[in-house]
Parts: C-alpha cells; structure tokens; sequence
C-alpha cells in the first residue's frame, strides 16, 4: 500500500479556520444554528469546529449535539459483526432550527442519508447544511454535495481517504491510501 500524505497539521489548521470563518459568513451569531458532528469520526472535526466558532465569537452557548447513524445505515444488517452504537449527545431540539451536519470524508454520500433519517427523530429543522473536511467527488452512489469543504479530492474506487486526529492517533494528518492491487 501506498500513500499521500494531502493535509498536515499547519494546513488542517488554517483549512478548520477557513471552514469555521465561512460558517460565520452564513450563520452569523449561530443564534438558531446548531453544529452536529456524525459518530464516529466527524465528531473530531465537529468538537474542533465547535471550539472554534465559540473562541472567535466569543461565545459559549453554541448548540452542538453527536449523533450515531449506525442503526439508520442501509448496510447495517449485512455484516457479521456486532454493531456497537456510540453514544448520542443532542439534548436541544432541532426543530426549526439551521442544522449543519459535519463529517470528514463525504464518498459514497450513504452516511449522510443515515443522517438525514437519524437527525428527523428529534425533530424537523429548518435547513440542514453539509459540512466535510475532505470531499471525494466522482464517487456519490446518492446525490449529495456538500455546502463546506475543506479539500476536495480525486480518487480511484481502490483508494482510500484517512483522517488522523491528535485526539485519537496523536497527530493530525490526512492521507490518501491507495492499495496497489
């Protein structure tokens, strides 16, 4: 297997400030906005952007909630192995509220369906944006896009897009692993 290394830390830093400095553009105050990161990856993205977004604003009541999408997957029910749920964190409503969902990676577009059905159990919010750290284009099984992306990248169906993050491998990277097949 080989690799590429696509975003290290300076860079995953500035393009985290970017994406949060483009939330602000469109949300303002995050008044009626609320950040909500998918389990189990996108919640490292999300905490850090959540963090962001309060220190530049100055602001420490910002909604954020976690949500597990492993039950509402259409794939769910295929494997042999145990599906273990991580835990939900939303305790707010979302109800007529701005919603921007966060994942790292956006493939095949199937989570975020998951998502869409999960986040309807708590309500039906006003908006639902999209928000990815690296978007895999040309590689959608569902037509979503993504409204914020950190990086896009062109990949081969064998190739595969890994985020490391301090908070659980001890260094921030994204690479690209391409399995020589």
């Amino acid at each position: 297997m080989n690799g590429k290394i696509i975003l290290e830390k300076k860079q995953l830093d500035i393009t985290i400030d970017r994406l949060c400095y483009e939330l602000i553009e469109k949300h303002g105050d995050f008044k009626n906005t609320a950040i909500i990161g998918l389990q189990p990856r996108g919640i490292f993205l999300s905490r850090r952007i959540h963090q962001r977004i309060q220190e530049i604003l100055k602001k420490k009541n910002i909604l954020y909630g976690e949500l597990d999408i492993a039950f509402y997957r259409d794939d769910f029910r295929r494997g042999s192995e145990q599906i273990i749920p991580s835990e939900m964190k939303i305790d707010f409503t979302v109800q007529d509220k701005n919603i921007v969902i966060v994942d790292d990676v956006l493939y095949t577009g199937r989570s975020i369906r998951a998502a869409l059905d999960a986040l309807t159990d708590f309500g039906r919010p006003l908006k639902v944006e999209l928000l990815v750290l690296v978007d895999r284009r040309y590689s959608r099984h569902l037509p979503i896009q993504p409204d914020y992306v950190g990086l896009s990248v062109d990949t081969r169906a064998n190739d595969k897009v890994k985020v490391e993050w301090n908070e659980n491998t001890k260094k921030d990277l994204v690479h690209i692993i391409t399995d020589s097949k």
